[in-house]
């Protein structure tokens, strides 16, 4: 409960920052961290930087600041420079009755880059999930003001904890959007007489729009209980045919490590890392296919289905950076892994290459 208010609290002062007199300024995420340390370690805020130095400012941020009374409440610290260069933080703190008082002054020095990036200890309790009870535990936290986040548990608890496949093989087909992967598993599935699924499910996609404007936490609960769900209808399902599913694990797990390890490519965890690692009560499939095209060929399709973009076909248009988080992340997943299959070709020659992989990797066809 108290990270998720604490993470509301950090939206709310984000969207209260990018408007008003301090829409002006620079505005940049920052972490708080200690060497070495573990998960719970990690602060969040924010670094503001008006490059006019205006006085109107810094009132403007008190003023703000003012108006959070109830706990968890923001802190405050100030960067200034001094005659011989050097760079003090001052911390300041709202007293009842006095207004706001600096309370310390240390000066900031050089530190080693960490060889982990910092937020990768608390992604299994904010963005990761390891398991169904990790997840369901911050979507029980929000039910009291997120009337829908209870019924996604009443949902969810619809569903045994323990579900097994069954006799036929269950394929993902897994991709940044525009690769075709929409084509490809309604094709696969056509071709093997499948039944095809999709995460999240559609009994819960009514809301996705309430829970894609909630911070990370709760909009990864929010996704990592929509794949038990599909677990729960997998494993019905796979005992009478064979399953395709569009999007499953790999895609919730690859967007929140892109998102929340900021940096580029070399801050990803290491191959091999736990956070790859398919959830322990999650049932699995006999086979994970990961779609790929070139980022130009891609910008093609998107432009050349004129649809209005998601968040995240935003994000991957314009943050390259980011693009190549995802697909790095992907390509990482572990037990099981992705097969990349390059969906650059003609329809007919990427169906049938993914039939082939599916005949040789799946033996129960």
């Amino acid at each position: 409960a108290a990270r998720v208010q604490a993470a509301r609290l950090h939206q709310r002062l984000l969207d209260q920052l990018r408007r008003g007199p301090l829409q002006l300024c620079q505005l940049r995420r920052l972490l708080c961290y200690c060497p070495g340390g573990g998960a719970g370690g990690v602060q969040r805020g924010f670094l503001l930087h008006d490059p006019c130095d205006s006085p109107d400012t810094r009132g403007a941020l008190l003023a703000l600041l003012d108006t959070y009374q109830e706990a968890p409440r923001p802190r405050l610290g100030e960067f200034v420079g001094d005659p011989r260069s050097q760079v003090w933080q001052c911390l300041w703190e709202l007293r009842d009755g006095q207004g706001w008082r600096q309370v310390g002054r240390e000066r900031v020095v050089p530190a080693p880059e960490p060889t982990l990036h910092p937020v990768v200890p608390d992604l299994p309790s904010s963005a990761v999930f390891p398991d169904r009870g990790a997840a369901r535990a911050v979507l029980e936290a929000c039910t009291p003001f997120i009337p829908e986040a209870r019924a996604v548990l009443d949902l969810v608890d619809q569903c045994p904890e323990q579900v097994q496949k069954g006799k036929f093989p269950v394929i993902v087909i897994e991709g940044l959007d525009a690769t075709g992967k929409t084509t490809v598993t309604q094709s696969v599935s056509d071709s093997l007489k499948a039944v095809l699924l999709k995460s999240p499910p559609s009994c819960i996609g009514q809301w996705r729009k309430i829970f894609d404007d909630e911070p990370t936490i709760i909009r990864r609960a929010f996704y990592s209980l929509g794949n038990y769900i599909v677990a729960s209808e997998i494993a019905k399902e796979s005992m009478k045919s064979p399953v395709i599913v569009d999007r499953y694990w790999h895609s919730t797990a690859t967007y929140a490590i892109a998102t929340e390890v900021s940096g580029g490519l070399q801050h990803l965890p290491p191959a091999h890392h736990p956070i790859y690692q398919w959830p322990r009560d999650l049932l699995k499939p006999d086979l994970v296919l990961l779609l790929t095209v070139s980022p130009e060929e891609r910008m093609q399709r998107i432009e050349g289905r004129g649809m209005e973009k998601t968040r995240e076909e935003a994000e991957l248009e314009t943050n390259n950076i980011f693009r190549q988080k995802v697909e790095e992340s992907y390509q990482r997943m572990q037990n099981p892994g992705c097969h990349v299959v390059d969906a650059s070709p003609s329809r007919e020659k990427v169906l049938q290459m993914v039939l082939s992989l599916i005949q040789n990797n799946c033996n129960e066809l």
